[in-house]
């Protein structure tokens, strides 16, 4: 009789499941490689933590180099939809501008795995995100985005000219990166909480200041 209950009580297939398996293992494997880096993971630690096995890992990611950049692939597409989706036609250079800087520094802010990931791709060398055909494609987002921004101000006479996109947009990077990659060991050394909700909210006015100020005409 028990054996009959337990089957009855049985959920039917989830049509949906293979999506969601392979998204556990991603949101996962994401921590697991930012906290231990490529070298420092394990996938039978990844697959302990997810609802599926090792091989399960290896028929969807091939290897463990295969989900290290599946893991990479997934974090830079994220920051590029907040990228394409802040609005900027309807303001002012100067406000659009400012909404990008704050965008960017609030998603470092809130995604350190992003930040812990890029510094551990950059003691490979970029060997993995080199190899990422994707990438080239996502990257116009953000430049695209600054060039038009820079274009319309310095046709109004906001910004001086010769900007570079590119140029500007390391600067930005390098600002809000900074902020979540040192923040304990400048925490530490100043005696100053950098993770508390009134120093981020200082420290981001302080980042757009110094861009908006480097671009203005």
């Amino acid at each position: 009789m028990a054996k009959k209950k337990q089957q009855a009580a049985a959920p039917p297939p989830d049509k949906n499941s293979p999506d969601r398996t392979r998204s556990n293992i991603l949101e996962v494997a994401t921590r697991e490689f930012s906290e231990k880096g490529l070298a420092g993971a394990r996938v039978d630690e990844i697959a302990e933590r997810t609802n599926t096995s090792k091989r399960m890992i290896y028929y969807y990611f091939e290897s463990k180099e295969g989900l290290y950049r599946a893991v990479l692939e997934k974090v830079y597409e994220q920051i590029r939809l907040i990228e394409s989706g802040i609005t900027t036609e309807d303001r002012s250079p100067e406000d659009a501008l400012r909404e990008i800087v704050r965008a960017t520094f609030d998603w470092h802010n809130k995604h350190p795995d992003f930040v812990r990931l890029v510094m551990n791709e950059n003691i490979h060398q970029g060997e993995h995100i080199g190899a990422m055909t994707g990438i080239q494609v996502r990257r116009q987002t953000i430049v695209d985005l600054l060039r038009r921004v820079l274009v319309r101000g310095e046709k109004s006479g906001t910004f001086r000219k010769g900007l570079d996109p590119i140029d500007l947009h390391m600067s930005i990077s390098a600002l809000c990166f900074y902020n979540v990659s040192n923040r304990h060991t400048f925490s530490r050394i100043f005696e100053r909480d950098m993770t508390s909700p009134k120093a981020v909210a200082a420290r981001r006015d302080v980042v757009i200041d110094t861009i908006l100020r480097w671009c203005m005409a």
